[in-house]
């Protein structure tokens, strides 16, 4: 395909025949560009033709496992730019880093790929905001990996949030209890022979290699990662978000700390942001990383508060949402689960609906369409920010700027390193 290609909308007829196989790219071979693997290989009609990650050991390292299943061996490569110029190559799953997250997204769709990007999208606003234009400029699908839009439990309980079941909602709380050990410190040495650092740097600043970076670490450092906010606390913001039917906050204060330890990581372990609405709910999200309590029975969730009672959504597989109304200590009925079933994996039903969009040439029927997950990004993002500068933000959500805050507003964008750099025009 070519950049500006028209959109894929040939007939699916459910079988794998050479005229409407879909040919996959995965970008990034760690533990979730194994889930990728695993989960492009259910898909009917999808090969998984290429695998893309600068460590070249563990390509060879997951082309070896996928092959002892029975896949055909994909072609292995280190540079996304190369990929991208496969013209065989119709999507690309992307499991990269956060940092690269948001450039081969915006590449892919100049180049006529199709793409579903794991969370958070973006590693800075100004890039997600490119991100949402690429797509709309070159008609790509682009999905966001945000599995609980899928899970047919939770899209039955926000059905019956937007339709009143506990009335008028005013607070949105989420809560992510994980405990994160200390990383300890690891010194500057020369990268493996076998890892092109300079393309695992890519639009991140230029750096030593060290191990608490590759290959999972990084999540802890602000060059790379964007914290447990980002890594997890996504998840749940975009389940309060979709309930709150809210777009960008007004108000954003956070607090917390690296607590317990001291390391070599730059993230907060414990984390509390409050998003303010001029017209509507709070949004709380709380990251505790050390030894903690559940609440009750839930140590990851979203808790909606309204006039008429509560309810409790523990988005795991399962999709458990529990609705309290007024004092009562007793659950209502069981919700139950819309057509997609209350037990089928959220993970395929995700990928599934991107194909479906993908063969249909339709990201209107998109579960995390780009836009919607940027918007949910969006909210780890400020609030780090507002971690960073150690005070409360006030956002103009309409202009995508801070209110009179020069210092917070050139945090907006992240580096770009050269030969990775933003395009000038998507």
């Amino acid at each position: 395909m070519s950049a500006g290609a028209a959109p894929l909308a040939f007939a699916w007829s459910g079988r794998a025949d050479a005229n409407d196989r879909i040919r996959a790219a995965i970008i990034g071979m760690g533990d979730r560009g194994r889930d990728h693997m695993e989960l492009l290989s259910r898909m009917e009609g999808v090969e998984v033709a290429t695998f893309c990650d600068p460590d070249e050991h563990r390509m060879e390292e997951k082309a070896s496992e996928f092959q002892s299943r029975g896949g055909k061996k994909p072609k292995l490569e280190p540079d996304v730019r190369r990929v991208l110029d496969d013209r065989e190559i119709d999507v690309i799953t992307i499991a990269a880093p956060n940092h690269w997250h948001a450039l081969a997204t915006i590449w892919a769709c100049q180049a006529g790929k199709h793409v579903y990007v794991e969370k958070p999208i973006a590693h800075d606003m100004v890039e997600g905001r490119m991100m949402v234009e690429a797509a709309r400029k070159h008609q790509r699908v682009v999905q966001g990996g945000t599995q609980r839009r899928s899970n047919g439990r939770i899209r039955k309980a926000i059905q019956a949030l937007h339709d009143g079941v506990i009335g008028d909602i005013y607070m949105a709380r989420c809560i992510h209890f994980q405990l994160r050990d200390s990383l300890g410190f690891k010194p500057p040495e020369a990268p493996p022979p076998d890892l092109h650092w300079d393309l695992w740097l890519g639009p991140g600043p230029e750096q030593p290699f060290h191990r608490n970076l590759v290959p999972y670490n990084w999540h802890w450092f602000w060059d790379f990662g964007n914290g447990e906010l980002g890594n997890n606390g996504v998840h749940f913001m975009d389940v309060a978000r979709w309930g709150l039917q809210r777009g960008l906050p007004d108000r954003i204060h956070s607090v917390g700390g690296r607590y317990g330890y001291k390391d070599q990581g730059q993230t907060p372990n414990t984390q509390v942001v409050t998003y303010e609405f001029r017209d509507g709910p709070q949004l709380v999200m709380e990251i505790r990383g050390r030894f903690s309590n559940d609440e009750a029975g839930v140590s990851a969730g979203v808790f909606f508060y309204g006039s008429k009672g509560y309810m409790a959504v523990s988005p795991d597989q399962q999709g458990k949402c529990t609705v309290f109304l007024g004092d009562s200590k007793q659950p209502q009925p069981d919700l139950g689960s819309d057509e997609e079933g209350p037990h089928r994996d959220m993970q395929v039903a995700h990928f599934q609906n991107f194909f479906d969009a993908v063969r249909a040439g339709k990201q209107e029927i998109l579960h995390a369409d780009v836009n919607e997950i940027y918007l949910s990004t969006a909210f780890a993002l400020l609030g780090n920010i507002s971690y960073r500068l150690g005070r409360e933000l006030t956002f103009d959500s309409a202009s995508q700027q801070f209110i009179n805050d020069k210092a917070a507003d050139e945090m907006l964008k992240g580096a770009h390193r050269s030969p990775y750099s933003l395009p000038a025009k998507v």
